[in-house]
């Protein structure tokens, strides 16, 4: 049984094309495509598989790109298993502009869900007993239908079996999720984080604080502030550290994020102390930048940027302003 697994309610096969020049006059003729597995979850278990880990993705699928999808992630050596719905599994497409050098990327909704959808992919999950693994990712978007607790749900069940939830969320989602006190760690980016604590969090000290608010509430016991180009944050009760992110050459950003996610489980699960699992996500997310489309990151390239990741470690202070959970009110 693998240690870690993923749970990804709305994947996608993710294509990858270029054009000289965007325009709205003319036919547009692309390069030759390539196509990968997406998902959240599902490239996140394709992470740790490339850094020499074992995880089985859990994910909802349907129809014919449904079957293309289950090709292209056991092709990758990752195990699965796939709960059918009845709705066609989305394509998500991103195009970039060669001129230019810019992405733009077209994510389609994906199938609606039902609740006996949902149930099912409890029900997947609860089969792996009597042996749960020590992880469970749940990562990506909520797709059409799915009950705004999903994740919560799916959290609170995994916890029972004593396995520790990482979330990967957003909005209402997250926010329900870490209601149930069952999240072991949460990677919101700046953005969602902002949304989440209602507040505008302008300084890295407004970050932790609010992290920290969280963390004493028991939403969580670590949380993953990504910052884009500028690194990232990690916040556990009493230990915060900020790094910038790693400079590399950038020839697509789909996937930075669920990359950085996976190396940083993957490391946790083969034993590195959260500093060095911290390292090897920044490590990940550089690396991936320089593939095309989701190809995501290389063991080699990782392993390579890894003695760039350069951590600063926050002191801590015991006057430091504590902004409330789940319960923060809106910001004035």
């Amino acid at each position: 049984m693998s240690r870690i697994v993923t749970i990804t309610l709305n994947p996608a096969i993710d294509v990858y094309t270029s054009v000289e020049h965007l325009s709205s006059d003319t036919k547009l003729r692309c390069a030759s495509e390539r196509r990968d597995a997406g998902g959240g979850g599902i490239n996140v278990a394709r992470v740790i598989r490339r850094l020499g880990g074992d995880a089985l993705a859990i994910y909802a699928a349907g129809g014919a790109v449904g079957s293309l999808l289950e090709h292209l992630v056991m092709s990758e050596g990752v195990h699965t298993l796939e709960t059918p719905i009845d709705g066609e599994t989305r394509e998500s497409f991103t195009v970039a502009e060669r001129s230019s050098g810019k992405e733009f990327r077209f994510v389609l909704p994906g199938p609606s869900i039902t609740e006996q959808d949902l149930q099912r992919v409890l029900e997947t999950f609860e089969g792996l007993a009597p042996q749960f693994p020590l992880y469970v990712v749940c990562s990506g978007s909520l797709p059409p239908g799915a009950p705004v607790d999903a994740y919560a749900r799916i959290a609170v069940l995994a916890k029972k079996h004593g396995c520790r939830v990482v979330l990967d969320a957003s909005g209402d989602a997250l926010r329900a999720a870490l209601q149930t006190g069952a999240v072991y760690l949460a990677k919101p980016s700046l953005n969602e984080f902002k949304e989440l604590v209602r507040q505008p969090l302008g300084t890295t000290d407004a970050i932790v604080a609010a992290a920290r608010g969280y963390i004493a509430s028991g939403d969580a016991e670590i949380i993953v502030v990504t910052l884009g180009a500028s690194g990232a944050i990690v916040v556990t009760s009493n230990q915060a550290m900020i790094a910038p992110a790693i400079a590399a050459p950038v020839v697509s950003s789909v996937g930075a994020g669920d990359s950085f996610l996976g190396a940083l489980i993957w490391a946790l699960d083969t034993g590195h102390p959260l500093p060095d699992a911290f390292r090897y996500a920044l490590a990940a997310g550089a690396a991936s930048l320089g593939a095309e489309g989701t190809q995501l990151c290389a063991q080699a390239d990782v392993e390579a940027l890894l003695p760039r990741a350069d951590l600063k470690f926050m002191p801590h202070r015991s006057d430091e302003p504590a902004i409330a959970g789940s319960d923060a009110p809106p910001s004035a």
